[in-house]
This record gives C-alpha cells, structure tokens and sequence, in this order.
C-alpha cells in the first residue's frame, strides 16, 4: 500500500489548566474568533488514547479570515504545565503575521510574554519572527515570511499556523519514524544554535543543535529539533493527554474517518481525511 502523505496543519490542541484566559487573550490581541465551546466527546478521546479527556472542556478557535488552521484548547485542572524545549514531543505552535513588530507592541501589555523580541533569521533575512509566552505558558511563533512566497501567507494581522515544531532525543530516529510512514520531503539536518532551547536548558549561546523541516502542502512545515540530553520525557499522567501542546492533526486522503499516531518523540500526530469534522 502506498504511503500516505501528510497534508497541511489543521489543528493544533494544547492542553492547559483553565481555559479562563485563553479566550479572551486570543480573540482580543491575536484576532482569532470562537467557532466551538463544548466538550471533549468519547470518542475523540479514545482516538487520543486519552479517555480521562472525555468531558473536559473544550474551546476551538480559527484565525480572523479562513479557517485553515484551527486552535484547540482542552481543559485539564490536574495537567499542570510544561516549560517549552525542556521535554520530547511538540513544543511550539508558529503563526504566519503580517508585521511582527506592529505585533509585538501590540502584545506589550498583555497575557502574552515576549521570549525573543524581533529579529531577522540568521541566514534568512527575509523572515522576521519573535517568540511569546501565552497565557497557559504555550510556545508561539510569530513570523512574518510576506518575502517568501513558498510559505503560506497571513490573511490577517495573525494569520494561520503553518509550522509545528517537535523535539526529540534523537533527529535520526524522529526522521526515521516520518519517512517510514509518510511519503513528505524531509530535509538533510543543519546544527543551527537555536536561542530558545539554549535558554530553556541554560546552555551557552552559540550552543548548537539538529534542525531538519518536513515539507507539508499549502506552504506548511513541521520542524524537527533534536533536543540536548538534559531534556527528557513530558510528564503525563496515565490516560490523559500531555500537558501543554498535545496534538497536532494533519489533513490526509485516502483514510476513512481519523486516528492517531505517536512519533519517535512522543509526539501525537493526528490524521483526519479531507470531508472529517475538525471541532
């Protein structure tokens, strides 16, 4: 049987302790609208391997313009929170923008907290990007890539996702697991010094580590970091999603209905067809 191949992000689910804040944070300083508030139904949880999810609250969310990514957010009083780069599995959640530093005054008094002010990309000095903190101490990347017409492109101020980033222990083995399953384009490695993992894991600087990108439809990517040995396991709790970004659902064809699958990482790749609802 063929290997199927990845399609374009289409979900990213974080879970977080209360979804007192995510909204208002999200809809007044990213643009970003309701489209479901409601529960996490059974058999979306068991599709996760997460039954103890089933019933906990659940908000979606979708850009100003176009849905073509969607956030979901799940309610877990007892998950705690992670600190980004310091365990395996997903760990930042990356936004097309149209100006990232209008965007980063925007954010000045806000639930978002500033990682990384605005920069050009060493290397790639048409791109400009910063890092945040959000209110539940998720990962976001806001780029601006309006000089790159290979990547998607902002509709809005904030626009879609379009890049998820993994960490592992081991880039052969996150590599390994994509391309024995999926029939995308996985580029050669660069050990690149990555300032947000340094810092999290109180490295030096210049400090360098393993990056490689899967190339996905619509000018979409998923990043994969091959973490210092100091990062380890996300902890999570037996039959419950893990804390902090949990999933993230890629659009398929040839699969009836959805399901899910753990990377090398930890990570869980959801796969949903074209026609499945994505609430």
């Amino acid at each position: 049987m063929p290997k199927l191949s990845l399609g374009p992000i289409c979900v990213v689910t974080t879970t977080v302790p209360s979804l007192a804040e995510i909204e208002p944070a999200y809809t007044r300083y990213l643009g970003y609208r309701v489209m479901v508030r409601g529960a996490v139904c059974a058999e979306m949880a068991a599709a996760w391997r997460a039954p103890a999810a089933t019933g906990c609250r659940m908000l979606t969310l979708a850009p100003e313009i176009g849905e073509e990514t969607l956030l979901r957010f799940i309610e877990d009083p007892a998950a705690g929170t992670v600190r980004p780069f310091t365990t395996h599995g997903w760990n930042a959640t990356e936004f097309t923008v149209r100006d990232t530093d209008a965007l980063a005054e925007r954010l000045a008094n806000s639930p978002f907290s500033l990682l990384g002010p605005p920069a050009n990309l060493k290397g790639f000095e048409h791109i400009r990007a910063m890092q945040v903190l959000g209110p539940a101490g998720e990962c976001l990347y806001f780029t601006d890539v309006s000089r790159d017409p290979a990547l998607a492109q902002a509709r809005a101020a904030v626009g879609q996702v379009f890049i998820v980033v993994a960490g592992g222990a081991s880039m052969m083995a996150m590599q390994d697991f994509l391309a024995s399953g999926f029939d995308n384009k996985i580029s050669a490695p660069v050990e690149v010094p990555v300032g947000v993992i340094n810092r999290a894991n109180a490295l030096p600087a210049e400090t360098r580590h393993k990056l490689s990108l899967v190339t996905l439809p619509g000018g979409c990517r998923i990043e994969l970091d091959q973490y210092p040995p100091v990062a380890g396991t996300r902890p999570t709790r037996a039959g419950h999603l893990p804390p902090g970004m949990s999933v993230v659902s890629f659009r398929v064809d040839r699969l009836r209905g959805a399901m899910c699958v753990k990377g090398a990482a930890g990570e869980l790749i959801e796969l949903k067809e074209k026609e499945a609802v994505l609430f």
